[in-house]
């Protein structure tokens, strides 16, 4: 039996990148998993490889930030598969620009997926595992920036600081109804947000930039990432909560 044969998760901001790759991990460990995001052809596609591989799956759209559609997708997946065991906010913004340029509209936009989507989706989850009596697992997606702060950054690492200062928080609340909540900080990766686009095929001046940053030399691949989620989301992380696990080649300790 594979470690979460049997368990139902929900992955947010599957629909590429990082997201993609945790929810395609986490249905080859045996889990049903339910993909959401705000795209739905991209969800479908996922869905369908997943059910190819011989997995159950689930495409669901839904806006991270807007309570009632973050209430209906558990609801939905409750309904579909029985259960949540894990719920995996991978959705984030990002925006670059120095300090002085940096309009109050985009540091609210950046709050309103990054900050108040995690607390929505922790919130609609720990309501959702509270009533079924089992317990659970929440993991948000924050970022080693939110650890260190970044030049033309700023708005987006103190977004992603407050994802990890909230997730410790909500981990001390949840706790004694048996749900672990925890956070992963990844580095510069291929597929996530970098520059204002999905670095999917970085420009070689992006790569050097970014690469001088890293101790490991190089940029890491989505597939990177979801060994440490897929840890959390399992029975082996029983005693782990409150965590923020970085994941970026060296980067914070360098800085």
């Amino acid at each position: 039996m594979s470690a979460l044969d049997g368990k139902v998760a929900i992955v947010t901001g599957a629909s590429q990148g990082i997201g993609r790759a945790i929810a395609l991990g986490l249905a080859r460990e045996g889990a049903q998993v339910a993909v959401a995001g705000r795209r739905q052809a991209p969800l479908d596609e996922l869905a369908a490889e997943i059910e190819r591989g011989g997995g159950r799956a689930l495409a669901l759209t839904a806006d991270v930030t807007v309570e009632e559609e973050l209430d209906r997708l558990v609801a939905d997946v409750q309904e579909a598969f029985g259960a949540l065991d894990a719920f995996v906010n991978s959705s984030g913004v990002i925006d670059v620009a120095p300090l002085v340029d940096t309009s109050v509209e985009t540091w609210d936009r950046l709050f309103a997926t990054n900050a108040r989507g995690a607390f929505l989706c922790t919130r609609a989850a720990a309501r959702a595992m509270i009533a079924g009596g089992a317990g659970g697992k929440i993991v948000n997606v924050a970022s080693n920036v939110g650890l260190m702060g970044a030049v033309q950054l700023s708005a987006y690492a103190a977004s992603k600081a407050a994802v990890v200062s909230f997730t410790r928080s909500a981990a001390l609340e949840l706790a004694p109804h048996g749900i672990l909540v925890n956070a992963v900080c990844p580095g510069p990766f291929y597929g996530t947000l970098i520059g204002g686009g999905v670095t999917e095929h970085p420009s070689e001046e992006l790569r050097k930039q970014w690469e001088t940053l890293i101790p490991l030399g190089r940029m890491a691949h989505p597939d990177e990432l979801k060994g440490v989620v897929l840890l959390l989301a399992s029975p082996a992380s029983s005693f782990i909560t409150g965590s923020a696990l970085v994941v970026d080649g060296g980067s914070l300790v360098q800085a």
